[in-house]
């Protein structure tokens, strides 16, 4: 299961919420009747969007059998997934962030550098987060400085401007 967004807070009186979305494909992945699963107390639960409108490039929606404020308020904070064979095919040298997160970071000279932990940004400005042995490195997610990617081995190799790696010192 892939994270591509968050319920929020309840938006209205209706059962409609407010999505913070963990995706830089918003408007394809939040279409009515898209299908999400979220960790309930019961174990995973789906939820089927019912309907959906954007503000401020947010989706604010509502979800089949959530009528209310008080039935959806309950649902505030889960995180929504859906099924990694869902997602739409990418363009060769693009990757989603799940992809990358626990792949090992190395110059090309073999240096270990870290372990990426998380990515940030969107899909035109990222970095990668890597945990090295003392300190969290910020490294652009640019194809001049990423030049090796290989997510099948969760290996990244690296070729960092002069001072980058320093920067975080």
């Amino acid at each position: 299961m892939v994270l591509v967004g968050r319920i929020g807070r309840p938006h209205g009186i209706r059962g409609h919420v407010l999505i913070t979305p963990d995706t830089d494909f918003v408007k394809d992945r939040f279409k009515i009747g898209s299908v999400f699963w979220i960790q309930a107390p019961t174990g995973e639960k789906s939820l089927t969007l019912a309907t959906v409108r954007f503000k401020q490039g947010r989706p604010i929606v509502s979800f089949e059998g959530f009528k209310s404020i008080e039935s959806i308020a309950q649902l505030t904070g889960s995180e929504l997934r859906v099924v990694e064979e869902d997602l739409s095919p990418l363009e060769s040298g693009e990757f989603y962030h799940h992809q990358l997160i626990g792949s090992v970071v190395e110059t090309l000279k073999g240096e270990h550098i870290g372990k990426v932990i998380r990515v940030e940004g969107s899909l035109n400005a990222s970095r990668l987060i890597v945990q090295g042995a003392r300190d969290q490195i910020q490294i652009p997610l640019a194809v001049d400085i990423c030049v090796e990617i290989d997510p099948e081995k969760k290996r990244i190799r690296v070729n960092p401007p002069i001072g980058l790696l320093e920067l975080n010192k």
